[in-house]
């Protein structure tokens, strides 16, 4: 007998054994879902999948087990996000006349397999419905606890993938064909006893499929556009609100690395996929899903039983390190160049360049970069410093956290303490005032996050253009930003001691302050999470030192 036909055979034998290994997956979903013309169960939860996707160790013994890693990550966790929910929130005060238009394109990215079968019925997706996490019960309820979850990116097919149309959500999910099994795509070839193992276990059908690993299937949830709505709920304009995929294709990295390559990184050994009768792949991509937000895996971990978090406090501790140590190592470089006194100012030139695949920071644009320097003296006393941290989460000198109508500018050369370089992007809404509702933005004013390699800030389409005084700085393009530091020291005592730190914040303390006028129990609770660990909020992602006499 063959090993398709042998594996063919013990198919049933296994799915029953499965099942009293996993009971949770008995609850959540029955373990042969309808398969006729109709797709009553198009989705299942993770703990269907996770009974096969565990315990899988490299030869050298590292766990790259799919369940635990994508448990922990930001994927996973895109229902339970606490500021997603306060912002959400947020916007339907700002907007009630289209309340229910904002939950249904709010939804389809962050509780997208609810929202795709609510679609598919002729409804609409919901938000605060399936809240609170912790409490989900119906099945609907617990899909959309689920996140981005197995059975959705696995399900999306190479239909329109890369154009307009697949954008904001615009995913195709394919359906089960009339009398056939659902399919389930992957990267890898499966052979037919294999095949009939999954079939047996979940109803579904492992298909190969190359897009699973193109960055056009990331595009769909990571390039979103908004509306912006006036106080009636009239549209009054458009944003790119968060695009690293065009940022990524008008790169150098568009020939280099896909977004999988960064962010599912490949294991470089021959692994097992599967923990049953799985056989070695090469390139298995791992399932962590690293980003930049380290402070949100930090505020999952330490309120998880308010926000129903079912990743465990190790697997959250290690995807909050992994995170930073993928900032701190592959994000940026800072030097430090031509320094020198003159005249009691010192001269200092600092160079940061990006080192990723789009712009830093890149995302939703709460997120902001920033260079901190301090120039101490002889005696260890500071003598001038620009862009300290304050223990709120806000950056000393920066009008935007001072003020909030007001933003801190692009500087080429910074001459005092309350000029600070902050990389970000910073809205304006129909009327020309400062704000962070993302359904009242209707333009940027200032975008001077880095640029990528081979980015052409000449050439950027208008949703990716530099905004602000960066278009035309010359010393701020591809290669990287030099700015002039050019202070007083007031006569200080050499030899002098220079510091500069590029830090990184997820959510800037603007952000997490505008949510506080809002009476509601999402952004209340925010507030307070934020407050709680604002002086953990930011990580210093690169460093340079030099002295001076």
């Amino acid at each position: 007998m063959t090993i398709s036909r042998s594996l063919s055979a013990i198919a049933a034998v296994w799915a029953v054994a499965l099942l009293v290994a996993a009971p949770h997956a008995q609850q959540t979903a029955p373990a042969h879902p309808a398969v006729a013309g109709h797709d009553a169960e198009r989705f299942q939860t993770a703990e269907n999948c996770v009974a096969c996707h565990n315990g899988l160790v490299t030869p050298s013994g590292e766990d790259v087990s799919i369940g635990a890693s994508w448990r922990a990550s930001m994927m996973a966790n895109s229902a339970r996000d606490p500021y997603w929910q306060a912002a959400v929130r947020r916007e339907t005060i700002d907007h009630p006349s289209v309340k229910a238009e904002i939950e249904n394109e709010c939804s389809i990215c962050h509780m997208p397999m609810a929202t795709t079968n609510a679609r598919l019925a002729g409804g609409h997706g919901e938000v605060f419905a399936h809240l609170p996490i912790a409490s989900a019960s119906t099945p609907e309820a617990k899909l959309a606890a689920d996140g981005v979850s197995c059975t959705l990116c696995h399900q999306i097919g190479a239909e329109r993938l890369g154009s307009p149309e697949s954008f904001t959500g615009g995913f195709v999910v394919n359906p089960t064909p009339q009398g056939g099994q659902r399919r389930m795509f992957g990267p890898y070839a499966v052979d037919e006893g294999r095949t009939a193992l999954m079939r047996s276990a979940t109803g579904a059908t492992p298909t190969e499929a190359s897009h699973v690993r193109e960055s056009e299937l990331c595009a769909t949830c990571h390039t979103l556009f908004t509306q912006a709505f006036d106080g009636q709920g009239r549209v009054v304009g458009r944003l790119a609100e968060q695009v690293p995929y065009l940022e990524w294709r008008h790169s150098a990295f568009r020939s280099e690395r896909s977004c999988q390559a960064c962010h599912m990184p490949p294991v470089k050994e021959p692994t097992r996929v599967a923990s049953v009768l799985g056989e070695p792949r090469e390139g298995m991509g791992r399932h962590t899903f690293l980003g930049g937000n380290f402070f949100m895996l930090r505020m999952l971990n330490r309120f998880r039983l308010d926000l129903g978090v079912t990743a465990l406090p190790v697997e959250l501790d290690a995807a909050a390190n992994a995170t930073i140590r993928q900032l701190q190592h592959e994000t940026a470089t800072l030097a430090l160049d031509d320094v020198r006194l003159e005249a009691g100012r010192l001269i200092a030139r600092v160079s940061v360049t990006n080192l990723t695949g789009h712009k830093l920071p890149t995302g939703y644009p709460a997120r902001r970069a920033w260079l901190h320097l301090v120039v101490r003296d002889a005696s260890g006393r500071t003598v001038f410093e620009s862009g300290a941290l304050q223990p709120s989460g806000a950056i000393a000198g920066n009008d935007l956290d001072a003020d909030g109508s007001r933003y801190e500018p692009h500087y080429d050369e910074i001459r005092a303490a309350d000029q600070v370089q902050i990389y970000e992007s910073v809205m304006t809404d129909a009327n020309g005032r400062v704000t962070t509702g993302l359904l009242s933005g209707t333009k940027y004013v200032k975008d001077n996050r880095l640029l990528p390699r081979g980015f052409n800030k000449a050439s950027a389409e208008a949703d990716i253009a530099v905004q602000g005084d960066a278009g035309s700085d010359p010393n701020f393009g591809d290669l990287g930003d030099q700015v002039l530091y050019s202070v007083d020291v007031g006569g200080a005592a050499g030899p002098l001691q220079i510091v500069v730190e590029l830090r990184y914040q997820p959510i800037a303390f603007r952000w997490a302050e505008n949510l506080r006028r809002y009476e509601a129990p999402e952004t209340r609770r925010f507030v307070g999470y934020y407050e709680s660990m604002s002086a953990t909020s930011s990580v210093v992602v690169a460093t340079a030192t030099s002295r001076a006499r």
